[in-house]
Order: structure tokens, then C-alpha cells, then sequence
């Protein structure tokens, strides 16, 4: 089912209040009224601004998000992260640059003639006659190559980052943001026989002074102890005690059989024959 039909949808429905009440007087579409779907996690499915959709609440809306952990419809679970990659931290002992030796600076120099060098070949070598956008897009390609060369080096790290659940105890609520200068109303019903959430609020009040609810990973700082009973905790690998390179019920003449593969002859002169014949080809 694609999400705009699930959307469609699910605002028609929204519409309809009963069998006997007819359509409702208001209902998501209306201007006055702000609708998301989200799941027990926090995330919205269905808004009525698609580059919202698959986002997390918090970012979107920080000051509703912050009201639903303060009445308890949501909690925060703090998780760890035991593979992840962080960053090196960078000591900078002083403001002033690094002494550079000569042979390092003979080596940089060296290696930006060679790069200046290999520019003007792509330009105005044969490749370039045959094409005349070729020797650019050549240069384009090796300038963005060599753009992105230089990657940040990662570290094996350990990180924690927040969880939002909700608490499946609270079906329905509602209640007002004070935002200052106005008061932001809302609504949160549970979908029955799922785990997601309808959640309307009014659009009218700007509720920007509260700040994003961010689930940003952070990088964890042990001290001298705990870094070493970690590194002692881990388990060493070693080799198994005997060697099972075969089993008997297996048999051995189904399996391997490369040896028995030889080289085919047209196709070691194919490449041959092209690099001869595409020169003359191409005047």
C-alpha cells in the first residue's frame, strides 16, 4: 500500500464520526486543526505535510513532545551502543601551527605538481580530442575524487542514545502547552488494535521557544578503571582444539573442480583486438 493512498485514506475516515452522526463538523483537513499519526515509538507516519513524514515528533514539534514525557504518555529509555564509530578527539596544545619539516614540505609540493600535471593530461591528451567535453568532465571527476579523499578517521566507541515509548496504559489524553504569549491545545487518541497514535493540535500557536527533543547519540567517557575492567571482560578468540576440514557423509567429487578450468582463447584476444582497432575506429 503506498503512504499517500494510507493517507488519503485514513483522512477520510477521519471524517466520518458515526453511522448516526453523519460527517463530522471538523475534521484534519481543516486549516484550523493539525493531525499526525505516529507510532508507539515517537515517529510519524501519515502527516498532512509529506516532508514531515518518517521524522521523529520531537523534531518536528518539541514543545508537544515535551508535554506528552511530562504527563507520562511517553517515556525515555536510555540504549547503548557497543559498535558504533566516533571521532577522535583532536589536542590542540597551542593556537600556533605545527613545524613542518622540509621533507614534508618537499613531499607536498611534489605531490601538488604531480596532481597539476595529471590535470593538464587529462585535458589535452588524446582522450580529450576524441570528446570535446571529455578532458572536463575528466577534470570534474578527479577534482570531486580528490575532494573527497580526505575522510574523517572513526575510532571504535560506545554511545548512548534516547528511546521514546509509549505507555500503552494511557489510550487517550489531552491538555495545553503554555508557549508564552499563547496556549497550544491538543488531543491524543490511541488507533484501536494497533500501535499507533492519533495526535491533534492547534497550528495557530507558535511554540517555537521550546527547543527540539533530538534522539542524538552520545559518545560514552570512561574513566582509567572502568576502561580496564572492560578491556579484561573481553572474552579472547582462539582456534578450535581439532580441525574438521571434512565430514563423512560428503562427497568430495561434487564439490571444487576449478583446476580443471582453462582460459579461453577468443576471450584473452578480445580485448586485444578492441585496444588495436579502436583508435582507427574513432577518426
Amino acid at each position: 500500500m503506498r503512504m499517500e493512498f494510507l493517507r488519503r485514506t485514513f483522512w477520510a475516515a477521519t471524517r466520518q464520526c458515526g453511522a448516526a452522526e453523519g460527517p463530522c463538523p471538523e475534521s484534519c483537513q481543516d486549516s484550523d486543526l493539525d493531525c499526525f499519526v505516529i507510532d508507539n515509538n515517537g515517529f510519524i507516519l501519515i502527516s498532512e505535510r509529506p516532508q514531515e513524514m518518517g521524522r521523529f515528533l520531537g523534531e518536528v514539534d518539541g514543545a508537544l513532545m515535551t508535554q506528552l514525557l511530562r504527563m507520562g504518555a511517553f517515556s525515555r529509555v536510555t540504549m547503548y551502543d557497543y559498535q558504533a564509530m566516533c571521532k577522535p578527539p583532536t589536542h590542540h596544545h597551542s593556537a600556533s601551527q605545527p613545524l613542518v619539516s622540509p621533507i614534508s614540505a618537499l613531499l607536498t609540493a611534489t605531490r601538488w605538481l604531480v596532481n597539476e600535471l595529471l590535470l593538464l593530461l587529462l585535458e589535452w591528451s588524446a582522450w580529450g580530442s576524441w570528446r570535446g567535453d571529455s578532458g572536463a568532465e575528466a577534470k570534474a571527476v578527479f577534482h570531486h575524487s580528490h575532494k573527497h579523499k580526505k575522510q574523517d578517521v572513526l575510532q571504535p566507541c560506545d554511545t548512548t542514545y534516547p528511546v521514546f515509548v509509549h505507555e500503552t496504559a494511557i489510550q487517550g489524553a489531552n491538555g495545553v502547552v503554555e508557549c508564552g504569549g499563547c496556549q497550544k491545545t491538543f488531543m491524543m487518541q490511541q488507533i484501536p488494535s494497533s500501535n499507533l497514535l492519533l495526535l491533534v493540535t492547534d497550528p495557530a500557536c507558535d511554540c517555537s521557544v521550546f527547543p527540539p527533543v533530538l534522539q542524538e547519540a552520545t559518545e560514552v567517557k570512561y574513566n582509567a578503571t572502568v576502561k580496564c575492567d572492560k578491556m579484561r571482560s573481553r572474552k579472547l578468540r582462539r582456534r578450535p582444539d581439532a580441525c574438521h576440514a571434512f565430514h563423512p557423509e560428503e562427497n568430495a567429487q561434487d564439490c571444487g573442480g576449478t583446476s580443471d578450468t582453462s582460459a579461453s582463447l577468443p576471450l584473452f584476444l578480445l580485448p586485444l583486438g578492441a585496444w588495436v582497432l579502436l583508435p582507427q575506429l574513432l577518426r
